[in-house]
């Protein structure tokens, strides 16, 4: 563990020192809420007895959340290119540590972008439920959402021979994960195959979660589940990780 805060700590340093990565979450951030959100709030007047914003928010969330996972399978890409994970691999250290750290930073940067979407989603009308509690809660499912995809983007990464070639395979799950799933619309009103399809993706369970804990909608899944789904979901991801790391090194 202690390999892990290691690494994790060298990538949150150089993260802080980078005026440009930071300025970019944060803009990032705005972008989504304020021109997206608001844009769409515009269109879309009610949702569930609701406003659209405080709906479309989670989805928001998560969608920055997957993209940040994909920056953090580059940054092993990187690394691995230039040589540093050779050092890495030379140390006394496990493995998995090595992973871990890539995930820790990525999970971690991700739940900052969240907590600045929640502030300027309130700054913009949204209301948060009166639970401490719940907000909690809804920002650990954010991270074990983040080590899922965390660890697929590292499985991709141990592989790719190319940065190029990274983005080519990492990318095709942008879209699908965005528009397959409840972050634009209810599950109700999604016809019976795409509803099918929308239940396969743990980006769903994310989201009907975190509207139920965090603003206090009425959940369309049993929230017991998408906790279970979303541990199961991070645990695969990261083995996937592992198993793709220990095939780079052995080739």
């Amino acid at each position: 563990m202690y390999a892990t805060y290691v690494i994790w700590s060298k990538h949150m340093t150089k993260f802080f020192h980078s005026t440009e990565e930071a300025l970019g979450l944060a803009l990032q951030s705005v972008l989504w809420v304020v021109l997206f959100g608001v844009g769409m709030r515009g269109i879309v007047t009610q949702v569930e007895g609701g406003d659209y914003l405080t709906f479309i928010l989670p989805g928001i969330i998560a969608l920055s959340a997957l993209a940040g996972s994909v920056g953090g399978g580059m940054m092993l890409l990187d690394e691995r290119l230039r040589g540093i994970t050779r050092e890495y691999l030379v140390s006394p250290i496990p493995r998995l540590s090595i992973l871990l750290g890539n995930a820790a930073s990525t999970s971690t940067k991700a739940l900052l972008q969240a907590l600045l979407m929640l502030v300027i989603g309130m700054l913009m009308g949204v209301r948060l439920t009166g639970n401490p509690l719940g907000w909690l809660v809804a920002l650990l499912l954010v991270a074990l959402f983040t080590l899922g995809f965390s660890g697929l983007a590292l499985a991709v990464a141990s592989v790719s021979r190319s940065i190029m070639g990274y983005h080519g395979m990492i990318f095709l799950l942008n879209l699908p994960v965005l528009f397959a799933s409840n972050a634009l619309y209810p599950l109700d009103v999604l016809p019976p195959w795409m509803r099918t399809l929308v239940l396969f993706n743990p980006t769903t369970y994310l989201i009907d979660a975190v509207r139920s804990l965090a603003f206090g909608a009425q959940p369309a899944l049993v929230l017991a589940n998408s906790v279970a789904i979303l541990f199961v979901f991070a645990t695969i991801g990261m083995w996937l990780a592992l198993s793709a790391f220990h095939r780079s090194i052995r080739s």
